[in-house]
């Protein structure tokens, strides 16, 4: 018999098997919040406190998105391969982050907010390119604009971050 899987908020789940709908519901908690607290930790004032602590929510939620993206992966290889090699760039890049801001050397800080940057990036990139297709604004775009529309509005961001943020300026200043 084969499993037709379900429509979920008219978004189809390729399986209607109550593990894989378990590993799905852990995945899209962990997915959400990985997206708000990474709006926070971007968006609060640098230093103890919000930042970090959205930041660390960011981290840990990632690392469950990523090892239920991981499951989810080999249950339907080899038709997921590529949001599996995106779920280990954006855990990779969230790592690094995580690694140079952990070092307290403020030379780590442009490591530490491109990498997580990245790792947001991708993050967006695997949930449009998976569910972009099934979204009212998303799916009238063709499925390459799916793949690069978070890192072109992403980047350039990120790009101005880098040159104008205080912080980051005060650490080039730094000798």
């Amino acid at each position: 018999m084969i499993d037709q899987g379900v429509i979920v908020l008219g978004v189809p789940i390729p399986s209607s098997s109550p593990l894989f709908l378990s590993i799905v519901a852990l995945h899209v908690v962990a997915g959400l919040v990985c997206v708000f607290a990474g709006i926070v930790a971007m968006f609060s004032i640098k230093g103890p406190g919000r930042h970090p602590s959205a930041g660390a929510g960011y981290f840990w939620s990632l690392l469950v998105a990523c090892l239920t993206m991981a499951a989810l992966s080999m249950l339907r290889w080899p038709e997921d391969t590529h949001l599996f090699v995106l779920g280990i760039l954006s855990f990779g890049a969230g790592v690094i982050g995580r690694m140079a801001r952990r070092r307290h050397s403020p030379g780590l800080l442009p490591v530490h907010v491109t990498a997580m940057a990245v790792s947001y990036i991708v993050l967006l990139t695997a949930f449009y390119v998976d569910n972009g297709p099934h979204l009212p604004l998303w799916r009238s775009l063709p499925t390459l604009a799916l793949w690069l529309l978070p890192s072109l509005v992403g980047f350039p961001v990120l790009a101005w971050t880098l040159r104008r943020h205080p912080l980051l300026r005060r650490s080039r200043a730094l000798p």
